[in-house]
């Protein structure tokens, strides 16, 4: 019998966001990446989406390690939360493993997990695995593709990349590896499929220096710029131009000063002597000497930005003329939140700038004509693409077919759904528990779909509490009832019905029998008032029957 390599996506198909891959050969697990994802508009209250690990937590005696790409949150956000659950060393290039020391500080994890530095070009044994670090370009430093080798054969995935010719730190992605790894023979190849819709090759990051080189020179006025954390090499390029015009930097924002410390530290970043400042020290400084990066690029409720943009910032406050550098794209999902946080700006009287402007955002996935040169180089026997929606993964398949992949060849897959390997065939075969994991607070999973439709019904339609008291003896009407509504109507404005309710409320209390059980009093409450307020409003409030005993 031919024994089978099982890869299992948790996350990142079908999605932008959570990515999480196992690789399973007999008694042995590797995880790649470790990822979180933004909640949808209608999550009410949730802060963070991971994917659900059960699968890990059933089978975590046979997990050899966890191998991360890169240090996007996309790719490292769940980590504090799977590791409370699961305990295997993390591999990581130095970069990420900087970032994922500071996320597990933050939750006491860093004592209790082994993180394992890696360099591109280590090779790494895992159980049966051997893992290949690749070096790639991609919108932060230090991310690398995966060549793995399994005993049926090598499986490569990519991670984010693109093919950027002028880095402005790193080198250029190691192709000549690829092209090694396409001659010797691969597998499978799971790739990036986020900017597969874009024709042509994805522009160099070193583009975006020029823009703000036009930008900063001969402004008079105050410089604030906004750009993803984890873009070392777009900090850079600001605080490089900055200096070059005699403008002190100042930094707002956890996670923009977390990434600005780690990336110093490692040298992945060179700050120019005298440059950087602390934000206290910044109203004490000409206009023209000022530039403040911060966080909030995708119009986050608590991010620097839109604190500025609200007057509720601490240490800054937005003055008529200040020039706003967006220096990046818009997730999908954040443009209403983004042009709330712009608007804002504009009503206090500063000069917003954005991509649409100039070229001030270049992306950090692979465009068309590069997705072309990776197949060409790779030449795999079987295809799977991944980091993607449905249209994604559709068209990728499409290019790839046009390359010359025979379609039974290539598999579209889903999270969960459990792909099988071996040397001459790929197919699906059953599934796993896969989905999301809600993170509300300090709580994990605790919040589900039915106290989400709550909350959802809570904010569209409101909230009616009905309040009486009633004999324990023979559940006679004592008091009340009493109508209390939240977020529905307000009172004084809709007396008519607010009177009607109570009425349809009392009759239905003053007909029950002796010896009725509460559930089903309140139970004929909400029905009496619920068929009413839909007939009259059409609307559908949570309504909530309170009955006291005495």
């Amino acid at each position: 019998m031919v024994e089978k390599l099982k890869i299992i996506p948790l996350g990142g198909l079908n999605e932008i966001g959570k990515n999480m891959t196992v690789l399973e050969y007999r008694n042995d697990i590797i995880l790649i990446d470790c990822g979180m994802g933004f909640p949808d508009d209608d999550m009410y209250g949730i802060d963070v989406v991971i994917p659900d690990y059960s699968y890990l937590i059933q089978n975590q005696s046979k997990i050899r390690g966890i191998f991360l790409t890169h240090g996007h949150e996309d790719h490292i956000g769940a980590l504090p939360y799977v590791l409370r659950s699961i305990d295997a060393p993390i591999y990581a290039t130095r970069m990420t493993a900087g970032l994922v020391e500071l996320k597990l500080e933050e939750h006491n994890l860093l004592s209790t997990t082994d993180i394992i530095t890696c360099e591109a070009g280590d090779v790494v044994r895992a159980g049966v695995f051997q893992v290949e670090f690749i070096h790639t370009n991609h919108s932060i430093a230090d991310a690398v593709a995966f060549a793995i080798r399994t005993p049926v054969g090598t499986i490569l995935h990519t991670g984010d990349w693109k093919i950027d010719p002028t880095p402005i730190s790193g080198g250029m992605i190691d192709l000549t590896r690829m092209g090694e790894l396409g001659n010797e023979g691969v597998l499978a190849l799971m790739c990036d499929s986020t900017n597969v819709e874009r024709p042509g090759f994805t522009k160099s990051e070193s583009t975006v220096g020029a823009s703000f080189d036009a930008l900063f020179k001969g402004c008079r006025e105050r410089i604030i710029v906004t750009t993803f954390a984890s873009n070392v090499d777009r900090i850079q390029q600001i605080i490089n131009v900055a200096a070059r015009y005699g403008r002190k930097v100042a930094v707002s924002g956890r996670s923009m000063e977390n990434a600005m410390t780690v990336s110093t530290r490692l040298g992945y970043m060179k700050v120019p002597e005298h440059t950087l400042v602390d934000l206290n020290q910044i109203k004490t400084l000409p206009k023209d000497r000022v530039c403040i990066i911060t966080t909030g690029s995708q119009g986050e409720t608590m991010s620097a930005l839109t604190r500025i943009a609200n007057s509720t910032h601490k240490q800054i406050e937005l003055q008529p003329g200040d020039t706003i550098i967006l220096s990046a794209s818009a997730i999908p999902g954040n443009e209403n939140a983004i042009g709330n946080v712009i608007n804002e700006l504009y009503r206090k009287g500063a000069t917003v700038i954005n991509e649409r402007d100039r070229d001030l955002h270049v992306s950090g996935h692979a465009c068309q004509q590069e997705l072309k040169i990776l197949h060409a180089l790779i030449r795999p026997k079987f295809f799977i693409p991944v980091h993607g929606e449905q249209r994604h993964l559709r068209l990728h398949a499409q290019l790839a077919e046009s390359m010359g992949m025979r379609p039974d060849h290539v598999l579209i897959s889903d999270i969960g759904h459990v792909i099988e390997l071996t040397p001459n065939s790929i197919r699906e075969n059953g599934t796993v528990t896969a989905g999301r994991i809600l993170v509300d607070g300090y709580g994990v999973g605790d919040v589900g779909s039915v106290v989400l439709r709550d909350r959802k019904r809570l904010a569209e339609d409101g909230m009616i509490v009905v309040v009486c008291t009633m004999s324990s003896m023979d559940h006679t009407l004592l008091s009340g009832p009493e109508i209390i509504t939240r977020g529905f109507v307000y009172v004084k404005e809709s007396e008519e019905l607010m009177d009607e309710m109570r009425s349809l409320a009392c009759g239905v209390l003053n007909r029950v029998r002796p010896g009725t059980d509460f559930t089903t009093i309140k139970g004929d409450v909400k029905r009496e008032l619920s068929g009413y307020l839909f007939r009259k409003a059409k609307r559908s409030p949570m309504i909530l029957p309170v009955i006291m005993e005495v």
